[in-house]
């Protein structure tokens, strides 16, 4: 007999460009505190297409229901794997990008008028293995680090961050985006005014299209780092609504 419906639903958080599964760390704190049962999960940052199908493997092999939650690029991520993760029951944005179908980040994110992050971003190159020798990859430089992602954040906290952060490939940015999940399921949002990194117009925008329920509070683009008691609320309100 199967025990899937015995199965506590599980948060699984989705990391975005230029972090790891530890930007995470205060809010895995917090709902372990509360007895959730929660997994950080690694992206490639690779593309989003490829991120995605690894992600949607990564939830579907979860036992029971889980609740999606992405930040920044892992926003577009959860938007695509979910659709493909049928234990999947809602949806959770922080600071993420909610795309439509067929759009790209690129595009997006030009469309912003309070993102810093275009003049902050620098080039490097990466082996692809097959195919073209190299291609490009992105990060962002470490002297922009504190103002452009992490102003609510003490500078030396920032500069670690910066540091430790992991490059996209550029590619991930001109991929377009699939069917979106949360044109089937419900989800929630949260909404940095202060985001200088995707651009809080647009986060709000997308939040609103998606049909999210919407907190916004002062803060900037690593607000579960900066502020993890208020997204955990988030998060907890929508384990809630699903389980």
């Amino acid at each position: 007999m199967s025990t899937a419906s015995q199965d506590p639903t599980t948060v699984a958080l989705v990391h975005g460009a230029f972090a790891d599964a530890g930007s995470w760390a205060p809010v895995v704190e917090l709902l372990l505190e509360a007895d959730v049962a929660v997994t950080a999960l690694a992206v490639p940052l690779r593309g989003l297409i490829s991120d995605s199908a690894y992600v949607a493997s990564a939830l579907a092999q979860i036992p029971g229901p889980v609740l999606a939650v992405g930040h920044s690029y892992g926003g577009a991520v959860i938007t695509n794997a979910a659709s493909a993760a049928p234990n999947v029951v809602g949806l959770v944005y922080v600071n993420a990008f909610a795309p439509e179908q067929d759009e790209t980040l690129n595009e997006i994110e030009g469309s912003s008028r309070d993102s810093a992050l275009g003049a902050a971003i620098l080039p490097a190159q990466f082996p692809t293995g097959a195919g073209e020798p190299v291609a490009t990859e992105l990060y962002v430089n470490p002297a922009s680090f504190h103002e452009v992602f992490a102003r609510d954040l003490p500078e030396k906290q920032a500069a670690v961050l910066g540091a430790s952060q992991r490059p996209i490939a550029a590619s991930a940015f001109g991929e377009r985006s699939g069917m979106p999940a949360w044109k089937k399921m419900r989800s929630w949002a949260v909404v940095a005014t202060g985001d200088k990194a995707a651009g809080a117009d647009v986060l709000r925008s997308m939040a609103r299209r998606a049909g999210a329920e919407t907190l916004e509070i002062d803060g900037s683009h690593v607000i579960m780092i900066s502020q993890p008691e208020a997204v955990t609320d988030v998060i907890l309100k929508a384990l809630a609504s699903v389980g």
